[in-house]
């Protein structure tokens, strides 16, 4: 087991949130979850992610691109991987040897995934999307039919699922996700007219699963609340649901200053008489934002950041926490003598979303799996 002690910033995620928080979306949609690890599992660690999923059962897991679903392969993982987005043509045989779900998305792209093909590895299993409105990847829900049809009738391809994307499922007093559930119902009611099975039916995601149970249908597909986090600021998860990061880091350095005394890059803050600045272990190379406003917790209280962020260290003011000591562990995320900063509050601080906050949590930090 990781020693604390040994590093200077470090992640610790606990796996028995995620097992909690996979059982209760499963409860929720009353239909397999694919497990969402795509961006290093959204900070959380792929393999180790992907691996605890299928321990406890999970259906499915989804990923971005190709190369983090063969990475998967490569360590032992053997439940069906659909990769979510783009997957260049030249990639099918190593789909086809690994068993990986590509999602086709346009005429072009299966036109020149069917040229690809390897006979020796079998059928090419593919998941149809559909834009109903997100107008991103997906073939227009008007020419959706027509694009189906044609890829039945590949010999070399298996359409394994049919799929689409919400927009704006976080928000369900809009029009937007209603629209989109009735144009795919649309399309899939006249799938099965035509005699063409959809395969596994998809459309929530996070927010979707939680806000339209309307359009579970074969499986939903979580990533944020798998992680104990809400989809959207104006979101609130169902009680019981934990987050199972904490990013933690070290006061390594205390000093009393001096008035006007300029810290970090640029001199950009100005100390008053006596007061005490503290040094720690963490910065942007560990995915620290260089924005004014961050907050830490130290011995339970939340102080704040002062002078620039560095690559390395940040320095923070300490005048409220006079008990402090080198070598105390300081929270960035996660409960601290019974206060907590979350991934939503540090989103809060740099005017983004959590999503971009876990998912920018640097390789070098080590991470600690608690079980």
């Amino acid at each position: 087991m990781m020693n604390n002690d040994n590093y200077a910033t470090w992640l610790e995620i606990d796996l028995n949130a995620i097992t909690h928080n996979y059982q209760q979306l499963r409860k929720i949609s009353g239909v397999p979850v694919m497990g969402v690890v795509k961006a290093n599992a959204y900070g959380h660690g792929l393999e180790e992610i992907a691996r605890h999923l299928e321990t406890i059962g999970a259906s499915w897991l989804g990923v971005a691109r190709i190369e983090e679903a063969l990475q998967l392969r490569e360590s032992g993982v053997k439940l069906p991987i659909l990769v979510l987005g783009y997957t260049s043509h030249k990639r099918v045989k190593d789909a086809q040897k690994a068993n990986i779900h590509l999602t086709v998305y346009d005429p072009l792209v299966a036109e020149l995934y069917e040229k690809e093909v390897d006979a020796e590895y079998g059928k090419l299993h593919l998941h149809a999307k559909i834009d109903t409105g997100m107008g991103r990847l997906g073939v227009p829900s008007n020419q959706a039919l027509p694009f189906i049809e044609n890829l039945t009738r590949v010999p070399a391809f298996d359409l394994e699922g049919t799929f689409t994307h919400f927009a704006c499922a976080d928000e369900p007093e809009k029009e937007v996700t209603a629209q989109q559930i009735r144009r795919f119902e649309n399309i899939v009611g006249k799938m099965k007219e035509k005699g063409i099975n959809p395969g596994i039916m998809h459309a929530a995601n996070s927010a979707g699963t939680l806000n339209f149970p309307q359009a579970h249908y074969n499986m939903v597909r979580c990533g944020i609340a798998i992680y104990g986090l809400p989809p959207a600021a104006n979101m609130s998860l169902p009680q019981g649901f934990k987050p199972a990061l904490s990013w933690k880091t070290r006061l390594i350095s205390i000093k009393s200053m001096s008035e006007g005394f300029g810290i970090s890059y640029g001199h950009r803050y100005h100390t008053k008489e006596g007061e005490r600045i503290g040094a720690i272990a963490v910065g942007y190379g560990d995915g620290m934002r260089r924005v004014n406003g961050n907050h830490v917790l130290l011995r339970g209280k939340k102080v704040p950041v002062v002078g620039s962020v560095c690559m390395d260290q940040c320095l923070i003011n300490i005048d409220e926490v006079p008990d402090a000591q080198v070598g105390d562990e300081v929270a960035l995320i996660g409960m601290q003598n019974g206060n907590a900063l979350s991934a939503t509050d540090l989103a809060q601080d740099w005017n983004t979303i959590n999503y971009e906050v876990i998912c920018g949590m640097a390789a070098r930090m080590p991470r600690r799996y608690i079980r």
